[in-house]
């Protein structure tokens, strides 16, 4: 859900691009609103999806997806064994850590995309079924399926914290803004 257009918006097309990613990116951080550890990690439906484990997983994939578009090593890439790891947090880990991850993380983002020659820049895709031989994508491509994933899981994110306590988006736009619960 778009709260609100930045002026960047209204004509760049960096600037749009970076405005819809910053919404999506905004939805799952106000799902995770006014939670302790142990309330984001639970899992109130049949899904093995938490809050915090959403938040975790999509500070992880915009990670992987920027640097590819560097071309440069993950520091925090997953293997087989601990792909099910990017999904919860482990031993150690916190919701504010995982939250400032993902903040530096898309400061990284948004430099690296407004440093970019242009959008129409291009990258190898991973080696993957779902993914054509030898592919090939821009960096425009890269903000719209970070668009896409983001919104994915802030969508799941919406139905979690609705489960754990009946706080609706819309509500948590408002506890976000100041405004008095309703409730």
């Amino acid at each position: 859900m778009v709260t609100h257009v930045s002026s960047e918006a209204r004509g760049d097309e960096r600037g749009a691009l970076i405005a819809f990613v910053e919404a999506q990116r905004g939805g799952l951080r106000r799902a995770v609103l006014g939670l302790s550890d142990e309330q984001a990690a639970r899992r109130p439906s049949a899904s093995e999806l938490s809050l915090s484990g959403l938040v975790k997983h999509v500070a992880e994939m915009e990670l992987s997806w920027l640097r590819m578009a560097q071309r440069k090593p993950n520091e925090r890439q997953r293997t087989q064994e601990t792909w099910g790891d990017s999904f919860r947090l482990v031993e150690g880990e916190t919701l504010a850590e995982t939250l400032a991850f993902w903040d530096a993380v898309t400061r990284e983002t948004e430099e690296f995309i407004r440093g970019v020659p242009s959008l129409d820049d291009t990258f190898p895709l991973p080696e993957a079924p779902w993914f054509p031989k030898d592919g090939v994508v821009s960096m425009r491509w890269l903000m719209l399926h970070l668009v896409e994933e983001i919104a994915r899981h802030a969508g799941h994110a919406d139905v979690i914290r609705e489960s754990l306590d009946g706080k609706t988006a819309f509500e948590l736009v408002a506890l976000e803004r100041g405004y008095p619960s309703q409730s």
